[in-house]
């Protein structure tokens, strides 16, 4: 039975505690008996995973492996495919966006969650975090391509990430520098969970925040696809997320503000993400953008994560309530300098521009997988 509001805090104390004990095994095993020639290698190999595609050239354990993750979500249905289709159909754009910027940004302000993200990444390291965004990107896309839920490819993907994880806490294990006490399993069914929270529930009360309606059913088709994507991760039954959208909204309610808090870690990381999003979004867009993410998130929330305010923050204030003001967002500030009036979304156009934008993300992400570059280090270290 999946989670609920009821019993979420002792589960997910419990969950803390574990890892992902059939992948972490493969993973340990092809690293240490040198079958994948290391934990780069073996994300190369993992990105060469194909839907149906014949394993036989892949070392026994890992076929094995692959073939095992294929099962469904116990109790699936295509009436839980239909509901999720329906909600990217009427929500492609402007929820692929927010997911990489308000859900990327949501899994920073969980602390283990920043740390584990910037000591195994480096996302870029001075850099910048470019290749770590848009691996996050390649899941977003594909959740919103229709049949991705029965042709296997989503669950391929999803899969990739799973091994991805496994690979982490082997690197962790390894590194001899994780505080198990402290922090628990690194990338735990917890953390895992939590995020797939962020990425869900967090969105559709983003998407509240900025105005966009979301009805009752497409809500839940976009938590029956959060419960799919958490299945493939490998997260227990008992763990996983329900496809209740209201009930996932509780739980999260509930236990949000005892897992998110400011750290060095998460305003580092989200810093270096508002600075890429700049070459995408330049000049007052840009501006406009954050300011969008802001209200999105609420003060609360991207003050934890240390988001820039400006101007531009006072004039969205008034805009969300829909009040009879001149456009900070959709008008003035993009130099149109339009009248808004009450029951006009203050945010379409930011977000038809972001969403724009955020194309280009993806198709970086999509041609990614020409990267010969190691997209982790070998030791824990990120050039602070």
């Amino acid at each position: 039975m999946p989670l609920t509001a009821q019993y979420v805090a002792q589960e997910l104390e419990a969950a803390s505690k574990a890892g992902d004990p059939k992948a972490d095994a493969l993973v340990s095993d092809l690293i240490d008996r040198r079958e994948v020639d290391g934990v780069n290698h073996l994300f190369r190999t993992i990105n060469t995973l194909k839907p149906g595609m014949d394993y036989s050239s892949l070392p026994p354990r890992l076929a094995e492996f692959l073939k095992d993750a294929e099962a469904e979500p116990p109790g699936w249905s295509t009436a839980d495919v239909k509901a999720a289709e329906k909600f990217f159909d009427r929500h492609r754009g402007e929820v692929s966006m927010l997911q990489g910027t308000v859900g990327l940004i949501g899994t920073y302000l969980s602390p283990t969650g920043a740390f584990t993200l910037r000591s195994t990444g480096r996302l870029g390291g001075v850099e910048g975090p470019g290749r770590r965004l848009s691996q996050s990107s390649r899941l977003f896309i594909d959740m919103d391509k229709r049949d991705a839920m029965t042709d296997g490819t989503l669950a391929a993907n999803v899969t990739k990430v799973r091994l991805v994880h496994a690979s982490v806490r082997q690197l962790h294990k390894k590194s001899g520098e994780w505080d198990y006490a402290k922090w628990g399993e690194p990338v735990s069914q917890k953390y895992t969970t939590g995020a797939a929270c962020v990425f869900s529930t967090q969105i559709l009360q983003a998407m509240r925040n900025l105005g966009i309606d979301v009805s009752k059913d497409d809500a839940h088709g976009f938590m029956c696809a959060w419960h799919y994507v958490n299945h493939y991760l490998g997260t227990p039954e008992k763990w996983l997320l329900p496809k209740d959208a209201d009930e996932v909204e509780r739980l999260w309610n509930q236990e949000r503000d005892k897992e998110w808090k400011k750290t060095d870690d998460g305003v580092f990381m989200t810093k270096q993400a508002v600075n890429y999003y700049k070459k995408f979004l330049p000049g007052p867009s840009h501006d406009a953008f954050i300011a969008m993410i802001r209200t999105a998130l609420t003060d609360k929330y991207a003050d934890m994560a240390g988001l820039p305010k400006g101007v531009m923050d006072l004039a969205a204030k008034p805009l969300a309530g829909g009040h009879k003001v001149v456009s900070g967002i959709g008008g003035g500030l993009l130099g149109g300098g339009a009248e808004k009036t009450v029951g006009v979304n203050p945010y379409k156009d930011i977000l038809g521009v972001a969403s724009s934008a955020f194309r280009e993300m993806e198709h970086y992400a999509v041609t990614h997988d020409q990267d010969d570059q190691p997209q982790m280090h070998q030791e824990l270290d990120d050039n602070r």
